[in-house]
């Protein structure tokens, strides 16, 4: 029986790993595709504390070898359910069922794509899902972002800070966001709205050129110039098997705090997986070191 299995190695996972190492547990990670999870998407990273620059690679290949360094096991095997046998959890996985004192959900959530042409081809050269961490790339140039949400809004905001115009681009005729946000993009000159558009394709060579636009209303299509196109549409946590077992919200992220404890004794939820407002790398690893934490103090109580 292992004292913590961790579900997921992505920055909350591998956190989560070497902080349960460091104090002691036996742990393992249970990881369905690669370490690193989102992270490895991202070029660069220049906003991780204490490290002015570095790839999404390299950061979670450093988090990873020293998780393992520390004596933390990972096997690559998807997990379909656990079971809350009070006294331990059963992980069970497409091949196995391992037995845990405790058990810490860092799955993430997965970024909501547009399905347009060009958007998978020019993932990473100007195609970006989160504007606070790539950005500043695009200091003085045009960016174009998709959503009509408060990350749409608030990523509109932050890089008219940094850009030169950004297109705001979003499928309806009224936004879905708070009122204040709409209120600031409204009085921010070089922000443009362009309400009842569809994205139809990103075109662009080696990098993100242009993009095709489809009105809603007269269906004619419209090319725009742009250096970046950041998509805020949301995102799509994948919780269902955990369902029955720990509470979710009506969006299907876990419920849990910032001491990320789940409605499960014993059970936490750590990084972009569980209810929060801030998803970034920083803010995953933290939540791996707080989940780790509560399952050594969960451990040490029993």
């Amino acid at each position: 029986m292992f004292d913590v299995i961790i579900i997921g190695a992505g920055p909350a996972g591998l956190s989560a790993a070497i902080y349960a190492a460091r104090a002691g547990l036996d742990c393992m990670i249970l990881e369905s595709a690669m370490y690193g999870g989102q992270m490895t998407t991202t070029p660069e990273v220049e906003n991780y504390p204490c490290v002015k620059k570095i790839s999404g690679w390299e950061l979670s290949q450093n988090m990873y070898e020293q998780a393992t360094d520390l004596g933390a096991v990972l096997n690559f095997e998807n997990v379909e359910r656990i079971e809350d046998n009070s006294a331990f959890k059963t992980v069970v996985t497409a091949d196995n069922k391992y037995e845990a004192k405790t058990v810490i959900i860092a799955n993430g959530a997965k970024r909501r794509k547009l399905g347009c042409d060009g958007e998978e081809r020019l993932s990473g050269l100007g195609v970006s899902y989160c504007a606070f961490c790539d950005g500043s790339f695009f200091k003085g140039k045009t960016a174009v972002v998709v959503g009509g949400g408060n990350t749409a809004l608030e990523d509109a905001l932050y890089l008219s800070n940094i850009c030169s115009k950004v297109y705001l681009v979003h499928r309806r005729d009224e936004f879905r966001a708070e009122k204040h946000l709409v209120n600031s993009v409204n009085s921010r000159e070089n922000i443009v709205k362009l309400m009842s558009y569809v994205p139809v394709r990103i075109d662009g060579e080696s990098k993100v050129e242009s993009i095709v636009l489809k009105n809603a209303t007269t269906q004619a299509e419209e090319t725009f110039a742009t250096d970046c196109v950041f998509v805020a549409i949301g995102l799509s946590p994948d919780n269902g098997i955990f369902e029955g077992v720990i509470d979710l919200d009506a969006n299907g992220y876990i419920i849990a705090g910032e001491d990320c404890r789940t409605s499960a004794e014993g059970i936490f939820a750590a990084g972009d997986t569980r209810t929060k407002t801030i998803r970034q790398i920083v803010t995953a690893a933290s939540d791996g070191a707080v989940a780790a934490s509560g399952c050594s103090a969960y451990i040490n109580s029993l």
